[in-house]
């Protein structure tokens, strides 16, 4: 009986730091997943409605505003000094899909939250147990560094997951848009064709494309918001094609076969790629062989041997 109880109350510090981990991965997920305002206006005032479905934009709550705003308040101890600093960070939260202009201060008051929790809960943990002794400060301390570091770990894994999602949708993307522009349509026309397209199967590279988009219609300049498009996205390939299409459209030529000689050339990096994952499988495989497959093997060919070796020397 005592070895169960003990048993459960080294379960729960676990249990709630999974929780933990749970909870800001969701709360960091709706925040992504959500649209601008200004792309909700456009399509509040694009689409046909009726008197009664026209919405106040200034008499609408933002779902998360009170969350925002405690982060916010919390966000003053580790906010960078310097610009470059601050832009970086930026940057990176553009690259996980939040492009708020308030998202470094949400980041930086939700770290700063999950930092005093992860205290307050080795303090509730390890103090009664071990009193104000060296024992108690280690895992306390331990708990703390978990806590600061975990909304980077769990921003790098929305960042990869995004990045990852692009970097495998953009070939079927580019080549939707080398035949739309081939066929007689323009940048803009065939970036929205590629949107409506792509909006079920490939989510993200259509929300890029089409705040791209919508940047142009509202009249920034092509080679602004090509320059940004890949800045936000922090795909290397995606960066590529904005500087292809930048080129294209400084000196005049032919996007139709700028759009073609870099979806050639994205066709021949993937399959390098894919020819050196194969090449690494080889010295992959050797790890787990040695480590799990040649004991068992071992095993069974010299056990029998050496039984028989044991037993004639003892005889």
């Amino acid at each position: 009986m005592i070895l169960a109880l003990v048993g459960v109350q080294e379960l729960v510090p676990l249990l709630v730091f999974a929780a933990l981990v749970a909870g800001l991965f969701a709360l960091l997920s709706m925040l992504s997943n959500r649209n601008s305002r200004a792309q909700e206006r456009l399509e509040r005032i694009s689409r046909p409605a009726s008197l009664a479905e026209i919405e106040d934009p200034m008499l609408k709550k933002d779902r998360f505003q009170g969350v925002m705003e405690t982060a916010k308040a919390l966000s003053g101890p580790l906010m960078p000094q310097t610009e470059i600093e601050q832009s970086q960070l930026k940057i990176t939260l553009a690259n996980a899909g939040f492009r708020s202009d308030s998202a470094v201060a949400v980041y930086l008051g939700l770290r700063f939250a999950v930092l005093m929790g992860s205290l307050l809960l080795g303090l509730g943990i390890f103090l009664p147990k071990y009193g104000f002794t060296l024992a108690a400060l280690k895992p306390i301390v331990i708990f703390g560094g978990l806590g600061f570091y975990l909304p980077s770990i769990v921003l790098w894994f929305i960042r990869k997951k995004r990045q990852d999602d692009i970097f495998l949708s953009l070939p079927d993307a580019l080549d939707l848009l080398v035949v739309c522009v081939e066929s007689g349509l323009g940048l803009d026309a065939a970036m929205r064709k590629v949107c409506d397209e792509m909006k079920d199967s490939a989510k993200v590279i259509a929300e890029e494309l089409s705040l791209a988009n919508f940047q142009l219609q509202m009249g920034r300049p092509r080679r602004e918001v090509l320059h940004d498009l890949g800045v936000r996205t922090g795909v290397d390939d995606v960066r590529s094609l904005a500087a292809i299409l930048i080129q294209a459209d400084r000196f005049g030529s032919s996007i139709a076969q700028a759009l073609r000689v870099q979806s050639d050339s994205m066709r021949t990096r993937r399959k390098q790629l894919a020819e050196e994952k194969a090449a690494k499988t080889a010295v992959q495989l050797i790890f787990p062989l040695v480590l799990f497959i040649f004991p068992g093997i071992f095993v069974v060919l010299v056990g029998p041997a050496a039984i028989s070796i044991m037993k004639t020397m003892m005889k």
